[in-house]
């Protein structure tokens, strides 16, 4: 079976992204006293920060997306820019406005690549200060490992109130991602279940490959591609190429 793309929105909806609205729905409207941290976590490339970005978008929460050589102050920073707010002050004074904001708003505060965050203590204790100064909603975003590693600092552990497993992609995901990435090229179901394959559980390599089938296409002035019609064209996988001769 075979089915026509046709162009639609620019954001997929894709498994992940049903998984974390959800969770941000509970955590926005949970009982006054329950706690409102949610972490969302999984491998790379399983379209965590897609998920996330189009949250932000749909709730108008803030999102900021971590860096490594952030240090408190900056992160602080980088909140407030996200919500329109000029910092100015010392670290103790933009907390107390990031909290002043996320109370009044009442909008879900989103960081993703948190993993930044657990290289230190004063990092994930600031994190915590920005929940309990305004009791709001935060989304923390990251790697597989996360929250294991949370269990570290209990009395954060312990406030995190929503966990969300990144699934890995599915045929039905890609099936909304192909309009995105491939759009105006039929793709029979061979083909699209061979990408999600190779694509060991990865949403960008789904994505960076529907770029390859879209491209392919266009060479080829064709508007419609199988698994046949593909052949043994290369997709991508993720591996380094293996070496030709030599030494």
């Amino acid at each position: 079976m075979t089915y026509t793309l046709q162009t639609v929105n620019r954001v997929a909806p894709i498994a992940n992204l049903d998984l974390v609205a959800v969770a941000a729905e509970k955590l926005l409207t949970r009982v006054e006293g329950l706690p409102g941290i949610g972490v969302m976590y999984g491998e790379a490339g399983r379209g965590k920060t897609m998920a996330c970005s189009a949250l932000a978008n749909r709730t108008r929460g803030y999102y900021v997306q971590m860096r490594s050589a952030w240090n408190r102050k900056t992160l602080l920073e980088k909140i407030l820019f996200e919500m329109g707010i000029k910092p100015h002050g010392t670290i103790p004074a933009l907390l107390d406005q990031t909290c002043e904001q996320l109370a009044t708003s009442q909008r879900p505060l989103i960081i993703d690549e948190f993993d930044f965050c657990l290289r230190s203590d004063s990092m994930v204790e600031l994190v915590r200060d920005i929940y309990e100064g305004s009791q709001g909603t935060l989304l923390l975003v990251g790697e597989e490992t996360i929250a294991h590693r949370l269990k570290r600092w209990e009395r954060f552990h312990s406030r995190v109130m929503a966990w969300i497993p990144a699934l890995p992609v599915s045929e039905a995901d890609a099936r909304q991602l192909a309009p995105i990435y491939c759009p105006n090229v039929v793709i029979a179901d061979d083909l699209l279940q061979h990408i999600v394959q190779l694509s060991h559980g990865s949403v960008r390599r789904v994505c960076v490959n529907l770029t390859l089938i879209h491209e392919e296409a266009n060479l080829l002035a064709e508007t419609e591609l199988d698994r046949s019609r593909w052949g043994d064209r290369p997709l991508y996988t993720g591996e380094a190429p293996k070496r030709r001769g030599g030494n």
